[in-house]
């Protein structure tokens, strides 16, 4: 998942990308005023923005604003200092998906950010099923019928994206483009290596494999009986 981050304060910023990455596997971009925030947000196909409201050049609910003019269906959580009900209306009214305000708990950070991808995607639950895979974001972790699967954090990262999208055929550059941030130089065979490497983690007990590609489409998670 890549997730954009338009927070003005450069030290909170890091903060937020460095747990972002480390306690959720998301790929992260930072923008640090609004200008800047609104034109990565409608540049890239980010799964989910956070939006700081109080923000040089543009503020925030400008930026929400001009974003959902232009259709961009991204999950959008606020982060402001501000908690009356007027500013929590107005918000909710221009297309915001949730907020938080300052100070707040980088932990429930975290969890609101897995809530909304996972709501965006219609998935209830806090782990994803898909056939007899099982992922659980909170522990980046993923089992097979039962089995742990040993994967690396890249590995999980393409998986837990392609479980968000069963049966969805995804092609090279849609999971590059959200596995990594812009500062990644996007090496032509890195994928094939990822795919390769969790096809035979996935069906290391003889399983029907569930990672199959489409020839010049892309790539798919599904049981074979179901392509």
């Amino acid at each position: 998942m890549r997730v954009l981050v338009v927070e003005d304060h450069a030290g909170l910023a890091r903060n937020v990308a460095r747990a972002l990455r480390e306690s959720a596997g998301y790929a992260v971009d930072l923008a640090l005023d609004g200008q800047e925030g609104l034109f990565l947000g409608e540049s890239n196909p980010y799964d989910l923005i956070l939006l700081d409201l109080m923000l040089p050049k543009v503020n925030g609910l400008s930026v929400l604003r001009a974003l959902r003019q232009k259709a961009v269906r991204t999950p959008v959580l606020i982060v402001t200092s501000r908690d009356d009900k007027e500013t929590t209306v107005s918000l909710l009214d221009a297309g915001a998906d949730d907020y938080m305000t300052k100070p707040f708990d980088v932990g429930e950070m975290v969890a609101r950010c897995r809530a909304l991808i996972r709501r965006a995607h219609g998935i209830a639950a806090p782990v994803i099923e898909v056939c007899d895979l099982t992922i659980h974001p909170d522990e980046l972790a993923a089992t097979r019928a039962g089995r742990p699967l040993p994967l690396t954090a890249m590995e999980y990262k393409l998986l837990e994206y392609m479980a968000h999208r069963p049966r969805s055929v995804l092609s090279k550059s849609e999971l590059l483009e959200h596995l990594y941030d812009h500062n990644w130089e996007k090496f032509s065979n890195v994928l094939e290596v990822y795919i390769s490497s969790l096809r035979r983690k996935l069906n290391r007990d003889g399983d029907e494999p569930l990672i199959h590609t489409l020839k010049n489409r892309g790539y798919v998670l599904v049981q074979s009986a179901n392509l």
